[in-house]
């Protein structure tokens, strides 16, 4: 098999950067203007796609990622539970002061409570993305996408397909582009 030239090794060291033909095109070198159809081009290539199926394998080898890791951490995002990260009751009650008058009152809250980081499961840590400070001295929990990290999951097992039903008469117009003018 013929070796890929230096633009095409640069094009095939970008693309994987980030995924966009577009971008690893006009970083390896080839003009902005035709970068879009140089990375398609590149991307239907048999070198390039085999040139990029080896260094993904090296790369997959190198940081041990497996398709059963990447499926077991999508289960730890899809299937979490806030209720392992916090606790919260509606309608506690409470005697606090009033600030203008001093006299005691009854106050009813909510109350929500983080529980601690050394408390929760490492797959219940794993499913959070984010826990801030707010301006008003609460805290933020974020959770990774569910429903993107459920989606995922289902393509991976092929629960969703993508069906296209006609009916009726279609007529189906080809179209062929040439480069002679």
């Amino acid at each position: 098999m013929a070796k890929l030239n230096a633009k095409q090794e640069r094009f095939v060291a970008e693309y994987l950067i980030d995924l966009n033909a577009t971008q690893a095109a006009t970083r390896a070198g080839y003009s902005a203007k035709t970068a879009q159809e140089q990375g398609s081009r590149l991307l239907s290539n048999a070198m390039v796609q085999a040139a990029l199926a080896e260094r993904q394998k090296k790369l997959a080898a190198k940081f041990e990622l497996t398709q059963e890791r990447v499926v077991a951490e999508l289960v730890k995002i899809g299937f979490s539970d806030i209720r392992k990260i916090i606790n919260w009751r509606s309608n506690v009650t409470s005697m606090i002061e009033d600030e203008e008058t001093g006299e005691q009152r009854m106050a009813v809250t909510n109350e929500v409570q983080l529980i601690g980081s050394h408390e929760i499961d490492d797959d219940t840590a794993a499913a959070i993305s984010e826990i801030s400070q707010t301006d008003k001295g609460g805290l933020k929990v974020k959770l990774h996408d569910k429903k993107g990290a459920l989606i995922d999951l289902g393509k991976h097992l092929g629960m969703f397909k993508d069906q296209v039903e006609h009916s009726g008469n279609v007529l189906v117009e080809v179209v062929r582009f040439s480069d002679a003018k």
